[in-house]
């Protein structure tokens, strides 16, 4: 038997016998602090588990390689599939008379840093 299964029948069988005895006697902490311990120990078990399946697809899934899509270019465009005539439209100043400030109405106004020199001038 391996570490994991002898840890699961383990943690298993003793979630089963808290459970057991605090089922007897609910009201009873010791029984209940049993029972949780029990239960978390059986919660490590599961997730060492999980831990070992994920690394089996992992290298099942490096043993098949990714196919490799084709290169964009190499696909057949259309006249007018990506670029058509306004190909550059988005880069005027000028487009629908919005000062190329992306509609807003007034003119984008920049402002600059203020240089200070060492004479504070």
């Amino acid at each position: 038997m391996d570490e994991i299964e002898t840890r699961l029948k383990e943690a298993a069988d003793n979630c089963i016998k808290s459970y057991e005895g605090w089922v007897k006697d609910p009201k009873n902490s010791s029984t209940r602090e049993g029972l949780q311990e029990s239960v978390h120990e059986l919660r490590k078990v599961a997730a060492r588990l999980e831990i070992e399946i994920a690394v089996s697809e992992r290298n099942e899934m490096a043993s098949k390689p990714l196919p490799i899509p084709p290169h964009r270019s190499s696909q057949k465009r259309g006249p007018q599939d990506d670029f058509g005539p306004d190909d550059n439209i988005g880069n005027s100043d000028s487009h629908n008379g919005n000062g190329g400030n992306g509609g807003g109405g007034k003119p984008r106004v920049q402002r600059r840093r203020r240089v200070v020199t060492k004479g504070g001038e």
